[in-house]
Order: structure tokens, then C-alpha cells, then sequence
């Protein structure tokens, strides 16, 4: 795995902007060969260590449907997202389309100029920049500068980032739990799958959640392209994210997990259904589960988690369940 590290210089004026931004980079293995792999190099090859840190973004670009995944943690200052030479491309946004969710404090994610306030477990969608040409010829672009900041830098805000390549330009959109409106804008209301009164799962399968979709083509008035994303929550009690585990053949799935307490850990389960593989992830931690691989998790407490998705196509409930019985 390569590191490459970027500075971008400050913007002296209204916002003092001083991004430190790291990408990291991990292949697609086949799932042959993983089989063969020990705890670090698996661990290398599907793991991000370190999401949030202090006035940095942190991204990992993954070579499964180049799929990218991070977080951005402003505290003494704004953070910008910047293009990388792997991109080939003048700007991040040209050819990609982001998620946005914040898992801290309140803050404010700026597009060009317009500035969408996001509370814990809000989100924001950002749609492709690059519109095409004009009629003289030159590249028509948007969404060229996406700032991140925390209102309060002692509760800073962590906003998670899921990126997909993508083909088509939406428009941004801001999606919240209750669809309110914040001057000018106003927020769509997410999916939800559950409720804290009326779960989904049981009891007795220790897996009662609520599953919160805020980037998904249920919730969004237009798009996205192929990203979908959503935060779950596990009530007290529950600790399998789901159960029976799935793969999803047409579409890779990256998770994070957070609000786990430091002294205890998530067990997630990847790899073949007949070759299974366990990884074990600590607070604010992520991973990379291929479309061959299945998706579940337990963990010695109960946890909240964001996954994230790209790849065939945008319905959510596109996947192969694996019954128990049936692992090894």
C-alpha cells in the first residue's frame, strides 16, 4: 500500500483554510488468494486505520469499483477537499459524486460558496462537477470546492465521506431525520427502515436496528449515480448489524464503524461463505467488503455503523443471503 501526502496552502481572507489530506491506496484482491492472507496483510489490503484525526482528511481510494472512503475532522480550522494526481482530473468533483454524513458535532459543509449546516447523522449528496461543453468548446463545471467546518471546535463535527465515480450530474442535496427547512434550503427526509418503537430484526437474533437511508433513490428527488449510503443504529442489546449475512454481487460495500466505546471492539465477518475471514475493528475504523465477500458483524457492545455502496445498480435490496447453517 502506497501514502501519499498533500498540503494545500492557506486561503487568507473570510475562511482560513489549511487541509492536510492523506490517500491511501488498496488493489482488489481475488478471493483465492485472500484466503491465503494473515491477520496484517488482510488488514492491509481491506482496512482504513485511522478516519478522523484532528484538521486532517483522511481517504483511502480502493481499486473495487474505485470506490473512495474517509472522513474530514475540522477543529481549528476549515478543511478543503483537494483533487489527487491519481484522479487525473483539475478538481475532485469532476468526475465523482459524493456523500456526506457527520457522526460528530454540528458543522457546515460549503459548495461553492452555499453552505449546508449538518447536524449528527445528517447527510449531503454531491453530484458530479464536470456538465460538459459549451458551444465554444470549454469544460462547464460546478461543485469545484467542497470546505468542510465544525461550529464549535470543541465538539468538532466528523463527517464520513463516500465517493463513486459517476456518469451524470444531480443536483446537491441535503437530507435530515426530519426534513426541515434552514432558510433557503430545505432538507429531504430519509428513509427510514425501523423505527426505535418498531425495529427491524428480534430480540432473540440480537440484531434489533434501526436503519436510517439518506442517500438512496428512495430518499433523494433526483440521483445518485450509483453511491448509496445510510447510518444504522443498533439499540442496546443488539450487536449482529445483519443476520443472515449477503453478498452483494453487483455492488461492493465499505462500512465504518463509530460510538463504540474505546475498550471494546466489532467483530466483522468477510470473505468467501465458505472461506470466511474475521477482522477485528476498533472505534472509528473502516473497511472494504468486496462483492464477493459477505457482509455481517458482531461486536462486544453495541455500535453504530454507516455503509456505503457502488457498483450495478441502485436497488437496495439487491443481494444473495447466505443461510447460518451454510458458513464455514
Amino acid at each position: 500500500m502506497k501514502k501519499l501526502i498533500i498540503l494545500s496552502l492557506a486561503i487568507m481572507g473570510v475562511m482560513n483554510v489549511n487541509a492536510q489530506q492523506n490517500m491511501s491506496f488498496q488493489k482488489a484482491c481475488h478471493p483465492a488468494d485472500v484466503k491465503h492472507y494473515d491477520t496484517q496483510t488482510l488488514r492491509e489490503r481491506f482496512v482504513m486505520e485511522k478516519v478522523m484525526a484532528a484538521d486532517e482528511i483522511n481517504l483511502t481510494y480502493s481499486m473495487y469499483d474505485r470506490f473512495i472512503f474517509g472522513g474530514a475532522m475540522p477543529v481549528t480550522h476549515d478543511l478543503k477537499l483537494e483533487t489527487h494526481p491519481e484522479l487525473r482530473a483539475d478538481y475532485f468533483m469532476r468526475n465523482r459524486e459524493l456523500g456526506i454524513i457527520n457522526t460528530g458535532g454540528d458543522g457546515v459543509v460549503i459548495v461553492d460558496g452555499q453552505e449546508y449546516p449538518l447536524g449528527y447523522s445528517e447527510a449531503l449528496y454531491v453530484g458530479r462537477g464536470w456538465l460538459g461543453k459549451d458551444k465554444d468548446g470549454k469544460d462547464i463545471d460546478t461543485n469545484k470546492e467542497i470546505i468542510f467546518r465544525s461550529k464549535n471546535p470543541q465538539k468538532p463535527a466528523k463527517f464520513y465521506l463516500n465517493s463513486a465515480t459517476d456518469h451524470k450530474h444531480y443536483k446537491t442535496q441535503w437530507v435530515t431525520l426530519d426534513g426541515r427547512k434552514n432558510g433557503k434550503v430545505q432538507s429531504l427526509k430519509a428513509t427510514i427502515v425501523g423505527t426505535p418503537e418498531k425495529p427491524l430484526g428480534t430480540k432473540a437474533e440480537s440484531n434489533l436496528r434501526t436503519i436510517n437511508q439518506l442517500i438512496v433513490n428512495t430518499a433523494l428527488e433526483e440521483g445518485p449515480c450509483q453511491l448509496q449510503m445510510g447510518l444504522t443504529q443498533l439499540q442496546e442489546g443488539s450487536v449482529w448489524n445483519t443476520m443472515p449475512p449477503h453478498t452483494h454481487g453487483r455492488r461492493i460495500e465499505a462500512y465504518y464503524y463509530f460510538n463504540v466505546p474505546e475498550d471494546q471492539t466489532v467483530c466483522h465477518v468477510m470473505g468467501e461463505p465458505q472461506e470466511s475471514r474475521v477482522v477485528w475493528l476498533h472505534n472509528e475504523q473502516a473497511i472494504m467488503s468486496p462483492e464477493w465477500s459477505i457482509h455481517a458483524a458482531s461486536a462486544t457492545y453495541y455500535y453504530t455503523f454507516i455503509w456505503g455502496m457502488a457498483g450495478e445498480n441502485l436497488n437496495y435490496n439487491d443481494k444473495d443471503n447466505i443461510p447460518v447453517i451454510d458458513l464455514k
